[in-house]
């Protein structure tokens, strides 16, 4: 009989989340961790049955509260010697090396910059308000959203918002983060690099030797305008983009946007693709900061979410850290988190990686992973030998390197090279080690 009920309240529920999702697919959640956790307890057997049935419907997003764990992770932390099976991870290394999503950056030649010089992810600020190292002439909050991990700072209507805290980009830099834009008439405009030498308020958006990339989700185009120091137009040109957009029925979807800064040059990429690169998108004498905007036209109910925003400076010379000073460490491989599951951003470091080892065939190299402090210390220890493992594979998969020239070791949380107090300080330490052997 409790069946029953249970099968009855879930298809009450899917019946009115199926209804739901004909509009926005994205559930926002502006309550506290404290109620999310409260209400999560009371709802547990419906929520459990709920997510197994939830699976083959339309994609949406799991009914599963911030900080709620499945009952399999309930399960590995109450017997963490599960995890070292090796049974389960026995089909790991040839899903990641074959996996389609890895393929598909097969292209995707960008680099994060080598060392990490800022990392927002908002888990420091309140859910509801503005991130306090932001500065805004509009409004935004802080917000969970179903399904999804993390925190996302979302900003309505028109408006400038840029993080405080990072300030003249250096010439050679990376920046990265992952995008979402909501409501179909939005148009987000303006990934800005305002020069503060002719631009003393950023807010203002001044065009003086000003860089914008503009992204138009609701109608699948891109465009690219540089100005001068007198703000006349050095370049502009728009083309189409089919990374980037809202689709019919109100579904988004997250793009991970990296931008490669090279002294004057410019790249911009949506997931795997490169929509631009511009050789001299830049003035030699400028002082750039970075911000964000959205669009001056008169368009109501603008939104875009963004998070996971990294910063970091320098062109890794993979080469010589690894076949010279005998050690490369990188942040770039990144994982889904919790997970041994390599995203497919990271394509572009490992065929750095497998290019310099090709080139060096005698050279053998000692994989190691490392986490962050998060989490039990065990299962961080068990969670980066996986993700080591899980990297030799691709290597030896994907870019048919001989297994034989790699070992792997994981150290958790063991050896960090950052403050484990600070988003900035878990990015660093969430890195994979390549030891000369």
């Amino acid at each position: 009989m409790k069946q029953f009920l249970i099968l009855g309240c879930c298809l009450v529920l899917l019946n009115d989340l199926n209804a739901q999702s004909l509009g926005r697919r994205i559930v926002l959640n502006t309550k506290t961790q404290t109620e999310g956790k409260a209400e999560s307890k009371s709802s547990e057997t419906v929520d459990k049955a709920f997510n197994k049935m939830e699976e083959g419907v339309n994609n949406l997003f799991k009914k599963k509260e911030k900080g709620e764990k499945t009952s399999e992770e309930m399960e590995a932390e109450q017997n963490p010697e599960l995890l070292d099976d090796s049974s389960s991870y026995s089909s790991l290394g040839t899903e990641l090396a074959s996996a389609s999503t890895l393929q598909t950056y097969s292209n995707f030649d960008f680099i994060p910059g080598e060392r990490l010089i800022a990392f927002e992810d908002f888990s420091q600020d309140a859910v509801g308000d503005f991130p306090a190292r932001w500065n805004t002439n509009s409004s935004g909050e802080v917000v969970t959203i179903d399904g999804m991990e993390g925190r996302w700072l979302l900003f309505s209507d028109e408006g400038t918002l840029y993080p405080e805290f990072v300030e003249v980009l250096p010439e050679n830099c990376t920046i990265e983060f992952d995008l979402i834009v909501l409501k179909e008439n939005a148009v987000l405009t303006k990934l800005a690099f305002i020069d503060e030498n002719l631009n003393s308020n950023l807010l203002e958006l001044g065009y003086l030797n000003g860089t914008f990339i503009e992204l138009e989700p609701n109608t699948g185009s891109t465009s690219i305008l540089t100005y001068d120091a007198s703000g006349g137009v050095v370049l502009q040109n728009r083309k189409p983009q089919n990374q980037f957009f809202i689709a019919e029925g109100g579904e988004y979807s997250s793009v991970r946007v990296s931008i490669w800064k090279q002294k004057s040059r410019l790249r911009v990429y949506l997931n795997e693709s490169k929509i631009w690169d511009i050789p001299r998108a830049f003035q030699s004498d400028g002082k750039y900061r970075f911000a964000f905007g959205t669009s001056t036209f008169f368009i109501e109910n603008r939104e875009f979410m963004m998070s996971n925003l990294r910063f970091a400076v320098g062109q890794p010379d993979t080469c010589s850290k690894l076949i010279t000073e005998g050690k490369f460490t990188t942040q770039g491989i990144v994982f889904d988190s919790g997970s041994a599951s390599i995203k497919p951003e990271s394509f572009g470091v490992l065929k750095e990686i497998a290019t310099v080892l090709k080139e060096n065939p005698s050279v053998k190299v000692h994989i190691i992973g490392h986490t962050d402090s998060d989490g039990d210390v065990h299962l961080n220890l068990t969670l980066s030998q996986k993700r080591a493992e899980a990297v030799k594979a691709a290597l030896s998969g994907q870019f048919e390197l001989d297994e034989g020239r790699m070992s792997t070791e994981g150290k958790g949380e063991s050896e960090p090279i950052s403050d484990n107090g600070s988003p900035a300080g878990k990015a660093q330490n969430r890195r994979v080690e390549f030891i000369k052997k």
